[in-house]
């Protein structure tokens, strides 16, 4: 898929309110204040990063796509940074940002533990990370049999793994949210979204957020 056609795609009325959906979700788990620093891991068109950019973050975005990286500083304002690199090397010391998202981008790399590693050694504060849920009705639809169109190749997990990832880093204040429970969009779906507890890890993107803690303190899953 070309980047200018996946940014499209959230002007449509069905990409407006997921992507809505899902920043309101990310914005949530972060807490953060304006003036702070944020860091977008697998940023592709800048979307995410744009949204989070204007609620007064000093936003980056990273991703390997040298093509869908121009389109966002095309697309971005001039105060934004835009950095090519690996989510399983990031490019940055350690404590770097205060804050890191990623939102359904580690899915479709080979190794996600070290990616969320590299997540929670570039923070100093929160992160969030949104991945496919495999216990949603998305999945059913598209992820299925290694999955369609733009899901070919993802990986999902449920509520457990997501977790799992965690094992082992310094972490605390694990919580584990989901959003888009009925990927239709129509006015069906707007009421579930809204009767719906967040909480209830059924939705098509899972986000699981927390906080850094020293190295000294380790997390033992679950």
């Amino acid at each position: 898929m070309h980047a200018a056609s996946y940014d499209a795609w959230y002007g449509s009325a069905r990409g407006h309110w997921v992507g809505a959906t899902e920043y309101r979700l990310l914005a949530e788990c972060l807490h953060a204040r304006e003036g702070e620093t944020l860091l977008d891991v697998g940023c592709g068109t800048g979307f995410f990063t744009r949204l989070l950019a204007a609620q007064g973050l000093w936003a980056t975005g990273l991703d390997l796509r040298k093509d869908w990286l121009d389109f966002a500083r095309s697309h971005g304002d001039p105060g934004l940074s835009w950095v090519a690199g690996d989510a399983r090397k990031l490019p940055f010391p350690d404590a770097s940002f205060d804050h890191v998202v990623s939102v359904a981008a580690l899915c479709f790399i080979d190794d996600e533990p070290r990616a969320v590693a590299e997540i929670v050694r570039v923070t100093r504060g929160r992160f969030a990370i949104g991945l496919l849920n495999r216990t949603s009705l998305l999945y059913l639809q598209k992820g299925r049999g290694g999955g369609s169109g733009a899901y070919q190749g993802a990986q999902w997990h449920d509520k457990n793994e997501v977790v799992g990832l965690f094992s082992g880093l310094a972490v605390r204040h694990l919580a584990v949210h989901s959003a888009i429970f009925l990927p239709s969009g129509g006015p069906v779906a707007r009421l579930v979204e809204r009767l719906l507890p967040r909480a209830l890890p059924l939705g098509a993107l899972i986000v699981v957020s927390g906080e850094k803690w020293p190295e000294s303190h380790v997390m033992r899953a679950s």
